[in-house]
């Protein structure tokens, strides 16, 4: 008989691990639920008028910014890790308990970023190792990128492009530190990188570059006034229902 559920399946993103590791692991969810503290805690008003007169709004209100960072899933840190960075940023530590099941980092060498020279001399190239493979419906490729909008984070990743229904290693995340010197921990469990499914081809083919005739620029106008001259326009004129 056909598996009905595992052909079901295929139609899904899955996140696939060792299954010795599957109970110890915090496991992949969905990105909107890792938004940071900052910005959950941050209030909607900052209690003052716009230049249009309108309740001042802080970045809570922004809605576009809002469905980014809530796009996709995160994989999180599998294990604690502690940092230690001297004062010249050059010389950087790293620790995680002595029964973490796998070495959660490994450094890349820097000539394959152009060092020494280029614009990232004296950086050092670091990638989170990443114990999720992720397989995706075919068709799709899958964005691995830094947490958007998690400024927070003291490391910075890379971005790459997959195409996850066909690609079966593990994808690792190169990254920098950005977090200054100083001893830091980052707990199990911190946002380590977005991934977001793509339908291939689902960008438009080609596109324009010119200068907006009459009418295009009347409907940027008036976009423009009704953005800046009416309470949560985006919200009821513009967004989309996802």
């Amino acid at each position: 008989m056909p598996d009905t559920k595992a052909d079901a399946e295929t139609e899904t993103l899955r996140f696939l691990c060792d299954p010795e590791l599957e109970a110890i692991l915090p496991k992949p969810d969905r990105a909107v639920r890792f938004l940071p503290d900052w910005f959950r805690n941050l209030p909607r008003e900052m209690g003052m008028k716009d230049e249009h007169g309108l309740p001042g709004l802080t970045a809570k209100a922004c809605l576009p910014m809002a469905d980014a960072m809530g796009l996709g899933w995160i994989i999180p840190l599998p294990t604690d890790v502690r940092v230690t960075v001297d004062f010249s940023g050059q010389n950087i530590q790293f620790g995680w308990a002595e029964d973490s099941p796998f070495q959660p980092i490994a450094q890349h060498h820097p000539g394959q970023l152009g060092s020494p020279g280029g614009v990232f001399d004296g950086r050092m190239p670091l990638k989170w190792i990443n114990p999720w493979r992720v397989v995706a419906p075919e068709g799709y490729s899958v964005l691995f990128t830094h947490p958007l909008n998690h400024a927070h984070l003291p490391f910075a990743c890379l971005s790459g492009l997959v195409d996850c229904d066909h690609f079966a290693p593990t994808v690792n995340f190169p990254f920098f530190w950005t977090g200054g010197p100083g001893d830091h921990t980052l707990p199990r469990g911190t946002p380590m990188a977005q991934v977001i499914a793509l339908p291939r081809g689902a960008l438009p083919p080609g596109f324009t570059a010119r200068g907006s005739n009459e009418k295009e620029l009347a409907d940027q106008v008036a976009a423009t006034d009704r953005k800046y001259g009416e309470e949560s326009a985006y919200a009821r004129q513009w967004r989309q229902k996802k």
